[in-house]
Formats: C-alpha cells, structure tokens, sequence
C-alpha cells in the first residue's frame, strides 16, 4: 500500500507542526519543526487566523524555514466542531481532527494538568503522528459541510421530539395529582385544556 505523503511527510522535509490548545477565550499554540526541537509557545485570541498566520511566520522565521515549509496542525475535536480545520485547510495548513478520548488515558496518569503542558504533549504527539506511529491516537473523520448541517438537523430533531415527550409526561403527571383524565383523543386536539376537570367535575 503506497504511504499518502501530503499527511506522512519526510523525517527531513522541513515541517512546522502547531497543536492548538482551545479555550473560549484563546488559543495556545505549540510549534516545533522535529524531533528534538524543544517548542515553542504562543497565544493568540480565540478564532484570530491572522494571529495564526503571524505565529506561524515567526516560526518559520525562527528555525530559518522557507515560507513554502510545510505547516501541519492538530487539534482535539470538541465544541468548536470543524470549522476551525476547514479555516485551516484554506491557510493552506494540513489539520488533523484527534479524538480527546483517544489521549485521555495519557492524561489520566499526569497530575498537573495546563494549557501549556496540553498543548506540548499534543505538538510532540503530532510529530510522531506524521512520522506513522499508529499508537499515538485517533483522528476523526471530518464531515462535508452538507453532511455536517444534515447530522445537526437530526439531532435537533431528536431533541426536539424528546423534549415533547418529556413534556407530554410531566403534564399528565399534573392531570393525575387532580384525578383528571384526558383521552388521546383530546390530548390531541387545540384547546383540550380548556374542558378538563378534577375528579369532582370541576375546572
């Protein structure tokens, strides 16, 4: 099976690898161009590309990289979703998506836990990621923008039918506190609450 360079790479292709440490607020970075390079750290504001784009300049700079250096960037899926790595994708850097699950037991056994230390420990996975080590972690597959929008639909859906049954429940749970019946028939019908009454016939 031939090995897909664009996400391997060479052990000397001059590479810069960014992990990217997400808060609401901010984001670390943590860049190395190898093996034995201690990183660097940086931060910029939360969803600030350009930052990004500057930080990774310096960086290249740094380690006297040509500005053509492949950039190959990481970060652990969660609330922010994809965009971050379709943004990524149009800077021209090659993201990976990694499942957190998939790293949680490494993090377990540390006791002091920080932005920085998390995002160091990620650049340096990152490196042994490019390089083919299969045990690092596990990526996720990352979704069209169509496939994206239609799985939110659905969920939201599911919610949404969830909580009319949730709601459906804790009414009929009130009707029985009164000795009130409602038949499906009129628990389907606009306005049924206006006729119901307590076991003695009362509103």
């Amino acid at each position: 099976m031939a090995t897909d360079r664009s996400r391997l790479g060479s052990v000397t292709e001059p590479t810069v690898y960014v992990a990217f440490e997400l808060s609401k607020r901010s984001w670390k970075l943590a860049l190395t161009c190898g093996f034995g390079v201690p990183p660097i750290l940086r931060t910029v504001a939360s969803g600030d590309l350009a930052g990004v784009q500057r930080v990774v300049t310096e960086a290249q700079r740094h380690w006297d990289l040509a500005p053509a250096a492949r950039v190959v960037s990481c970060y652990e899926a969660g609330r922010d979703g994809f965009w971050i790595h379709r943004a990524l994708a149009t800077l021209g850097v090659a993201n990976r998506v990694v499942d957190s699950s998939s790293i949680e037991v490494t993090r377990r056994a540390r006791r002091t836990k920080t932005d920085r230390l998390d995002a160091i420990k990620l650049v340096l996975m990152l490196v042994r990621a490019c390089q083919g080590d299969p045990r690092v972690w596990q990526e996720v597959r990352v979704p069209s923008v169509a496939a994206e929008a239609a799985r939110h639909v659905s969920r939201e859906r599911t919610g949404l039918t969830q909580e009319r049954t949730r709601l459906g429940n804790q009414i009929q749970s009130w009707l029985a506190t009164w000795g009130c019946r409602v038949s499906r028939r009129r628990w389907g019908r606009a306005g049924w609450w206006t006729e119901a009454s307590d076991w003695a016939g009362q509103a």
